[in-house]
Formats: structure tokens, sequence, C-alpha cells
């Protein structure tokens, strides 16, 4: 035992021990407590957190498996129903959200459609063709031969996929326009084995189809229309009334109202569809040399030598009359419901609007003078004119060699030329393709309403002319403000 004035011996790792722990954790040199070191606490304070969770992760699994040992089988039923409920809503919602994306595109659609309409029966609509169209190269010219005869009219159909032409012989022939292979010929100027004809017996003067290409008219030199099934080439009905040659034919465009002119001066109205003669109006004091229509009860004539456009307002029976040529108004076509464009005898192309009896542009010899000597020249006539609908686009054919584009500028106010497409032969019919991907040109050694020329070296047959665009063109569609 130490004696009492010694101190008790303390082992060495116990002594070093609370000498840390005085001075670490206890008080510092001069007597002031110490705190204790940072990554001391930060140890302390994790543990605690981790034991926490640790500790709430547990409750809630005990929680959950009571709440599991708890459930009954129709509670558990009435919590899927929830489930599925909740489900069903959230996609019921998505739906009606896609529904109204998709109704809120379609009605942007309709309405445009809505509006190119009206502007199309107010003769507002146009399309900016003419500016994009790159004159096409000799070589991309397709021609399909099979007519004997000079060809006299064509037409497209709606969908552009087939052409129907006829002859002087009473040819009537469809053609595929992608293989140019011919379809259907109907012959002319036999008779069947029963003695009754199988198509025309004289010359067809002209053809029109339906905007929806089911029926096909053609109208000849013996007073005769005859109404063809456009699809099989049938035969279905005919159309007496008229006193002279049938030289226009139109369908009236969402219809199957049948409009005829003839060379008796006389405008007819018929209804195809139940095979019937509606009624007859009169007005031109020569014979009428063709015709045109589209959406509205009325139809646009061309009086030959009578020098008068007319325009016939059916339910009124009434008519506005035009004078601009000084020739035989020979062939004419309606660009929109308020403007329209014909050609004559005297080499002239006339621009008309509706709002003035005068052509708002004449443009004289348009397609050049023909003769070897100054006192025998005269104008190429001008036998054929095409528009493309509801565009600024207008071709013309004649016997000069060549098919000219024109452009509409200046508001329908100038016929601006654009190109010379060569072909050569009496140019006697022009159709564009509803597209406006190509113009299709009836070609013939005579012109359709006689034999006053010859050109020998011409062949009968028909041409289609690609109409290319430049790249990058604009296909916007845009309103007149006039």
């Amino acid at each position: 035992m130490a004696a009492a004035g010694q101190r008790a011996r303390v082992p060495c790792g116990i002594a070093a021990g609370r000498r840390w722990r005085m001075g670490v954790a206890g008080t510092g040199a001069e007597g002031k407590p110490r705190p204790a070191p940072p990554w001391s606490r930060d140890e302390e304070v994790s543990s605690e957190e981790e034991a926490e969770s640790a500790a709430a992760g547990r409750r809630e699994e005990e929680a959950a498996a009571e709440e599991e040992v708890a459930e009954t089988p129709q509670e558990k039923k009435l919590r899927l129903a929830k489930l599925y409920l909740e489900e069903l809503r959230r996609y019921e919602e998505e739906q009606a959200e896609e529904e109204e994306k998709a109704a809120a595109f379609l009605g942007d659609l309709v309405g445009e459609r809505l509006e190119e309409a009206v502007l199309e029966q107010q003769g507002r609509l146009r399309r900016p063709a003419a500016q994009d169209v790159c004159p096409p190269a000799p070589a991309t010219v397709r021609v399909l031969r099979g007519h004997r005869q000079p060809v006299t009219c064509l037409v497209v159909s709606p969908d552009d996929k087939f052409i129907f032409s006829a002859d002087k012989d009473g040819t009537i022939i469809k053609w595929e326009v992608e293989s140019g292979k011919r379809l259907c010929v109907v012959p002319g100027g036999k008779k069947s084995t029963k003695g009754q004809p199988m198509g025309h017996t004289a010359h067809v003067l002209c053809i029109a189809i339906s905007s929806d290409g089911k029926y096909l008219a053609t109208g000849d030199r013996n007073k005769l229309i005859l109404i063809w099934e456009a699809a099989t080439c049938k035969r279905l009905y005919t159309f007496t009334g008229h006193r002279d040659a049938v030289s226009g034919l139109s369908f009236r465009k969402g219809t199957y109202q049948l409009y005829s002119a003839s060379h008796d001066r006389s405008v007819k109205v018929w209804n195809v569809e139940e095979n019937a003669y509606v009624e007859t109006l009169f007005g031109h004091q020569d014979v009428i040399t063709g015709m045109d229509s589209l959406s509205r009860e009325c139809c646009v004539t061309s009086g030959g030598r009578d020098g008068t456009v007319r325009f016939w307002k059916i339910p009124e029976e009434s008519q506005l009359i035009f004078y601009g040529h000084q020739g035989s108004i020979d062939c004419i076509q309606l660009i929109n419901e308020e403007y329209m464009v014909s050609g004559a005898d005297d080499g002239s192309v006339a621009l008309w609007g509706l709002a003035k009896k005068k052509p708002l542009a004449l443009v004289r010899q348009s397609h050049g003078m023909q003769g070897s000597t100054q006192d025998l020249q005269q104008p190429y006539w001008v036998s054929a004119v095409a528009a493309l609908l509801n565009s600024d686009l207008v071709a013309t054919g004649s016997h000069s060699g060549c098919v000219k584009l024109w452009k509409c500028a200046e508001g329908f106010q100038k016929l601006e030329p654009l190109c010379d497409i060569p072909l050569n032969g009496f140019v006697n019919s022009l159709k564009f393709s509803s597209a406006g991907d190509f113009l299709v040109a009836g070609i013939g050694q005579e012109h359709r309403f006689g034999r006053w020329w010859r050109v020998k070296e011409a062949k009968n047959c028909i041409c289609i002319i690609p109409l290319k665009h430049r790249a990058g063109a604009p296909g916007t569609i845009a309103a007149d403000s006039a």
C-alpha cells in the first residue's frame, strides 16, 4: 500500500486515455472547455439519421404488412377497381385531348376548303402557276397515234388518268395517260350487224365529260348528241333536237346538267341523269363555234361571224354580250367564274371579264403572219384555247407550228407571252390536266371546221406536253382583291 504522501500509480494506458479525454474532449491548456472535433459531430448526426430512416422504413413495412393482413378480398377488389377507374379516367382525358386536337386540325382543313370553294364560286380564287412553268424540251413531248383523220376535239378525265379524243371520221378513242395505250376504240362511219351505228357516222366536233368522270358526251355534224359511260365506252343515250351540227358541249361542274351549242344558233339544256331535255335559248346571229361552263348555272359561247361572246344566265334566261374580235370567234374557255379567254380567225386572243363588255386585254396577230408576199399575208388563225382552272396560265394553238403559253398579268389586265412549244399541224383542241402537270393537244392536218388548208407533213395525233415547274415553286392559293 502506498504511503500517505505519495500518489497512487495508475497504469499507463488508463492514464494516457484519461489525459486524452481531459486534454481533447475536456479542457484546454488554459482550463477552458474544448469543442469536439468536427468529424466526430458529423459521424454522430449521420448515424442518427440513418437509424431514424431505418426505423421509419421498418414501421412502414410493418404497417403495410398489417394492412395486407387486415385487407379482406372485398376491400382488395374495391381498391383494384378504384385503380382501374383512375387509369380509365386518365386514358379518357388523353383521348379527349387528342380528339380536340384532331377536331381543331380538321376544322382548319374544312375551313380552308370552304374558303377555297367560296373564292372559286366568286371567281376570286388564284393559283399563280404561269411564273413557275419551264418550257418543256421537245424530246419530252409524247405523241399518241391512232387517229386516221384530223383530231377535232379531246377532253381529259377529272382524275388526269385518261384522255378521250375524236376525229373527222367519227372515231372515239380512250387513252391511258401513263402508258399511252388505247384502252377503247369506238369506230365511226360504220354500222353494226344489226343495222344500228356503233358510234358517230359524221365528223365529231365536240366532246365533254362530267366532273365525276361518269358520263361522256359527244356531238357531231349529223345534229346528234351521244351519251356514253366513260368507264366502259358503252353507248347509253342519244339526244336529238338541234337542227344543225352540234359544235359545243359542256357539263355543269358537280352536276349532270349538260349544255349544248349548235350551228343552228341555239343553246340547249339537258339532264343526262334523267335522259331528258330541259330548255332552249336563242340569241346568236351566226353559228356557235364553242362553249364552256363551270359551277354556276351559266355558260359562255363564242358566236363565230356575229363577232360576239355571250354569257348565258340559264335561270333568268338572259345573256350578257361582249364585243372585241374583228373576225370569226372560233374558240372560248373559262379561266374561272369571272374571267375567260377566246381566239378568232383574225389571229387575236382576247381576255375578258364579266364586269366589262370590251376585252381586258387583246393580242393581235398572236401567232404571227402567214403568206409569202406582203399583199397575201394574213394572220394565223387561232384554232384552240385552253386555261388552267383558277390560275393565270393560258395556252393557244394555231397552224403556225407551235403552241403558245401566256400569263394573265397585272390583275388580269394583260396577256404576257411565256414560251412557244413546237408542234406541227393544226392545233384543233387544247386541254390542261386538272393538276396542271401536262397539256394535251389534238393535232390534225386540217382545221376542225373545214379544209381551207392542209399541212401534209403533219400527223393526226394526240400530243402530251409535260409542264415542268421550277424547283421550290410555291403552291399558294391567293384571293384577288379586285
